[in-house]
C-alpha cells in the first residue's frame, strides 16, 4: 500500500505536500465562509470559484509546455512561493478588516494563474520521482494526502475560525507552504534539457494533434471533463446547503467537508492497496455512476446524518476516476508529451470547474441549492451513460 514511499525523494516531497494541502483546505473553507458572510450570495460563491479556476482552463497548456522544457522542481519552487505570498496578502487584508469581495476575487484569480503553471509540473514530476514501476501507487498516495488533508483541514478550519479568526487561518496556510518549499530544496533530479526551441503555440498544436489521434486519451479526458463540469461544483455550494438547508454553522460546514474527505480517503487507500490490478476500466465506469446517484441523494437530504453518509459515497467515488485516469494517461503517454498531456488533463480536471461553478451558482440562485445539486447529479448520470456507450473500450482497460 505504501511502496512508493520507500523512494526517499518521493517520501520527502509527499510529506511536504501533505502539510501544505492541510493549510490549503483550511483556507478554502475559511475563504468560502468569508465570502458567504460578506455577500450572503450563492452566485458570488460560484463567481469566486470561477475566477480561481478559469486561468487553469486558459493557461494549463502553456504550463505543460513549460513543464516539458524546464526543470519541474524549479517551476514548483516558484509557484509554491507565489501561493505563500498570496495567502499572506489575504491574511493581512482580512486582519485589517479592509477585505472586500472584489479583493477576494482578485486573489482567487491570481491563485488560478499560479495553479495553471503549478499543476502540470506537479502532476508530471511524480514519474520522475518514482519511475513507472511505482507510478500507480504514488498517484494513489497523492490522493491519500489530498483527501486526508480534506478531512483534517476543514475540521481544523471549523475550530480555527472561531479560535483565531479567518485571518489566522490564512496565515497558517501561508506558513504551510514552507514545508513543500523546504522539501523541494532537498530534492535533486536529472535536469530537463530543452527539447526544442519551437514557439509555444507550435508545441501546443503538436500536443493537441497527438491527443486527437488517440481514442483512449479522448475517452479518459471526456469522462473527467464531464465530472469536473457538472459534478465537482457541489463543493462551492456547500456553505449555502449547510446554512440554508441544514441550518449549520462553520463547524457543521467543516464536518460536511470532512465527510467527503473520509470517503475519498477510503477510496484512495483502497486504490493504493490494490496495486496494478486488472479491470481498471470497469471500476472507472462503476465509480462515476455511483458518484452521480450519491450526489442526487445528497441533494434531497434533510437530515444531517443522511447528508454525511451521502457525502462519504460522493467522496469515495470522486477519487477513483481521477486517480485511474491520471495513471492511465501517464502510462500511455511518451515522456516528450507528458507535461502537455497533463496540462490538458488539468484543463479537463480543474479548468472546466469554473464553468460548472458558474452554472451551479446561477442555478442555486434561481432554483434553490437543492434543485441545483440534484440537476447536476442527473446531468452527470446522463453524460456518463453516453460516454460508456460511445467508448465501450473503456470497460476493457
Amino acid at each position: 500500500m505504501f511502496s512508493s514511499l520507500k523512494v526517499p525523494y518521493f517520501r520527502l516531497y509527499w510529506c511536504g505536500m501533505f502539510v501544505s494541502l492541510i493549510g490549503t483546505w483550511i483556507q478554502i473553507v475559511a475563504q468560502s465562509w468569508l465570502v458567504f458572510q460578506l455577500t450572503n450570495s450563492a452566485f458570488l460563491l460560484g463567481l469566486v470559484g470561477f475566477l480561481g479556476s478559469i486561468p487553469v482552463f486558459m493557461l494549463s497548456l502553456f504550463g505543460g509546455v513549460l513543464a516539458d522544457r524546464v526543470e519541474k522542481r524549479k517551476i514548483l519552487l516558484f509557484t509554491q512561493a507565489a501561493f505563500m505570498i498570496s495567502a499572506l496578502l489575504l491574511a493581512v487584508l482580512t486582519q485589517l478588516k479592509i477585505i472586500t469581495p472584489l479583493q477576494i476575487m482578485f486573489i482567487a484569480l491570481s491563485n488560478g494563474i499560479i495553479m495553471a503553471f503549478d499543476s502540470p509540473a506537479r502532476q508530471s514530476i511524480v514519474v520522475e520521482l518514482v519511475g513507472k514501476k511505482h507510478l500507480f501507487n504514488a498517484i494513489a498516495l497523492n490522493s491519500v494526502a489530498f483527501n486526508s488533508s480534506r478531512i483534517i483541514g476543514p475540521a481544523l478550519a471549523g475550530l480555527l475560525i472561531s479560535a483565531i479568526g479567518m485571518s489566522g487561518c490564512f496565515y497558517l496556510n501561508g506558513a504551510s507552504f514552507l514545508a513543500v518549499i523546504i522539501a523541494l530544496f532537498f530534492i535533486r533530479l536529472n535536469k530537463n534539457e530543452a527539447r526544442n526551441t519551437n514557439p509555444a503555440l507550435d508545441d501546443i498544436k503538436a500536443a493537441l494533434v497527438f491527443i486527437a489521434g488517440h481514442r483512449l486519451i479522448l475517452a479518459l479526458v471526456s469522462l473527467v471533463a464531464a465530472m469536473s463540469l457538472f459534478g465537482i461544483s457541489y463543493i462551492i455550494l456547500m456553505p449555502v446547503f449547510a446554512g440554508h438547508v441544514l441550518g449549520l454553522d462553520a463547524k457543521g460546514l467543516g464536518v460536511l467537508m470532512s465527510s467527503v474527505g473520509i470517503g475519498a480517503l477510503v477510496g484512495a487507500l483502497s486504490l493504493a492497496g490494490l496495486g496494478d490490478f486488472r479491470f481498471k476500466g470497469r471500476l472507472l465506469i462503476w465509480s462515476v455512476f455511483i458518484f452521480s446517484f450519491s450526489l442526487m441523494a445528497f441533494s434531497i437530504s434533510r437530515s444531517y446524518p443522511f447528508a454525511l453518509l451521502a457525502l462519504v459515497f460522493v467522496g469515495a467515488c470522486s477519487v477513483f476516476p481521477v486517480a485511474l485516469v491520471n495513471t492511465l494517461l501517464q502510462v500511455n503517454v511518451p515522456d516528450a508529451f507528458r507535461g502537455r498531456v497533463m496540462g490538458f488533463f488539468m484543463i479537463t480536471f480543474a479548468g472546466f470547474v469554473p464553468f460548472g461553478n458558474l452554472f451551479s451558482g446561477a442555478l442555486a440562485q434561481y432554483w434553490g441549492v437543492k434543485a441545483a445539486l440534484f440537476s447536476c447529479g442527473l446531468i452527470c448520470l446522463g453524460i456518463f451513460t453516453l460516454i460508456n456507450f460511445i467508448f465501450p473500450e473503456l470497460r476493457d482497460l
